[in-house]
């Protein structure tokens, strides 16, 4: 076994050194600065170590793994308890590697690469293509494949000189678990036969870091529970009829399922404990003869007409299913309130023309309205800094960076790329970053740090679309969004009975968290942003 080791691990030829530095790695784990972490209730995830005689394995979380970058260096300090290893989630995003030196299948060492976490919110990604084959030589830095996220499509590099032996999840592949298994890499390419017919086991396909991936135990327990309390609910009640028939156990993911397949529940027959209704269950179903004679379309009824309609079934990408669940929960936890102002943008529009005069001559790029109304909107937030924070259960965060967080709509969905520090940034180069950023987002290459990180959204659909005034909802966790309408033409009267003007008018609706910012906050924003857009030299003083 020792030599094998020596042959085909350079960490493990260096076994003092490797010693040595597993000794104060250990150290660091165990002081008091690691465990702090968990005292300080920070976001953890925790990977079973595997206990078997057989295998040895490593497990590597590694940070800051984005589109054009793997920092190493920002991998964070964890703390061993028991037999379980702990480490903190990067702001940025992780990926979870292990390196296997043996098997009870004498497969040789090798690495196996999970699915990526790659922003905070993702629990799954799919993979839109892969740039390697197998058999491919792979070095530091180069491109595996490509990987469509809640956010956007990201390149995955690999971090290790060697072979790509095996691809376990192909093209097109979708919903797959952060952590689970996707290729192998080996360091011999000798070795590269011996993953021909590869396949990972449930336990090392299953995704670590997830939460949809923890045992089934609870919701056996809860279900038992329920049952246990069906017999009081009979002896308060013993003139009501027995419930045989009428109540279904099923798993949350049975349910999903069964209402995705239109599956009637109370024609399964559960396998799970106490008759509990699993996955499993609603497979086979589907895979039976019966699915097709229950799994029906709706029978018409009496005295409708035969004309079907006639539609199709459009795929729901990744990033649209997150920004659906983002949105409903949105608008089902955080109690929005509205508050709408017109503003004048007569004075706001000279200055632009004069603005983009002194651009035009310099060569620079054109300043827009929504550049103006960003810098408005950054610079009233640092006035107003109620409304720059987010609700956190026992406390309200507020922010000392002011990041604007611009609605971009694309053919992929809707993106939020961030403009950071706006309250700081001159006009020229609010627009140039918005220029390129909107440019990203509908190339669908956008990288974690081009969103993440925003503390106020404006959304603008009144120069693009014409549209006068809407209400948007709260981008979570932030507590307000701004609505920009587009401008129009109003009658404005004089001083005299028959004197009147014409001006151009723009209505904007703040949309509040009342959890964070009261309405008379919210009124004294929307007051400093009307100054601002009212008398737009203000924002260059």
């Amino acid at each position: 076994m020792a030599s094998h080791l020596l042959n085909h691990s350079a960490k493990v030829r260096n076994a003092s050194k490797l010693l040595h530095n597993e000794r104060a790695l250990l150290a660091r784990w165990f002081s008091g600065d690691a465990q702090s972490s968990l005292s300080n209730n920070r976001d953890v995830w925790k990977t079973r170590l595997p206990v078997s005689s057989t295998r040895s394995s490593v497990f590597e979380p590694t940070a800051g793994f984005t589109k054009r970058n793997i920092s190493i260096a920002s991998i964070k300090r964890g703390s061993i308890i028991g037999s379980e290893f702990t480490g903190e989630i990067s702001q940025s995003s992780q990926v979870l590697s292990r390196r296997c030196y043996a098997s009870a299948s004498d497969l040789p060492p090798h690495q196996e690469i999970g699915m990526p976490s790659l922003s905070p919110t993702m629990t799954e990604g799919n993979i839109a293509r892969w740039l390697k084959k197998e058999g491919d030589k792979v070095s530091p830095g180069e491109v595996l494949c490509e990987v469509e996220t809640d956010k956007a499509t990201v390149e995955m590099e690999s971090m290790e000189e060697g072979y790509l032996a095996k691809i376990v999840r192909g093209d097109g592949e979708k919903e797959i678990k952060v952590g689970e298994v996707i290729a192998i890499t080996v360091e011999d390419e000798g070795d590269i036969a011996k993953f021909k017919d590869y396949k990972p086991s449930p336990s090392e396909s299953s995704a670590p870091p997830a939460k949809e991936t923890s045992a089934p135990s609870p919701p056996k327990k809860e279900v038992a529970e329920e049952s246990a309390r069906e017999p009081e609910a009979k002896v308060s009640q013993p003139s009501a009829p027995t419930p045989t028939g009428d109540r279904v156990f099923a798993s949350p993911l049975a349910r999903k399922l069964a209402e995705e397949k239109n599956v009637p529940l109370s024609s399964i027959k559960g396998t799970g404990h106490e008759g509990l209704i699993v996955k499993a269950d609603i497979e086979d179903f589907l895979a039976s003869d019966a699915a097709s004679s229950q799994v029906s379309a709706p029978s018409k009824a009496k005295g409708t007409t035969d004309a079907a309609l006639d539609y199709i079934d459009i795929p729901v990408s990744q990033i649209r299913k997150v920004t659906a669940s983002r949105l409903l929960l949105s608008k089902q936890t955080i109690p929005h309130y509205y508050l709408t102002v017109d503003a004048s943008v007569d004075k706001l529009m000279s200055l632009r023309s004069k603005l983009n005069s002194l651009q035009e001559a310099s060569g620079g790029s054109r300043i827009s309205v929504n550049d103006l109304v960003i810098k408005a909107a950054a610079l009233a937030l640092r006035k107003v800094p109620q409304c720059n924070s987010s609700w956190a259960n026992d406390y309200i965060r507020q922010y000392n960076n002011v990041n604007i967080n611009v609605a971009v709509q694309t053919d992929n969905g809707l993106f939020v790329p961030v403009i950071r520090d706006a309250d700081k940034k001159g006009l020229s180069t609010i627009g140039e970053e918005v220029k390129q950023l909107a440019k990203k987002a509908k190339e669908n290459s956008l990288k974690p740090q081009d969103y993440e990180g925003g503390t106020f959204t404006v959304s603008n659909l009144g120069g693009p679309f014409g549209v006068k005034q809407f209400c948007a909802i709260i981008n979570p966790p932030q507590s307000g969004i701004l609505a920009v309408g587009s401008a129009e033409r109003r009658v404005i009267p004089g001083s005299g009975a028959e004197e009147f003007k014409f001006g151009s008018f723009i209505s904007v609706t703040l949309s509040c968290d009342h959890r964070v910012i009261d309405g008379a906050i919210g009124a004294e924003w929307l007051k400093a942003f009307k100054g601002y857009i009212e008398n737009p030299e203000s924002m260059l003083l």
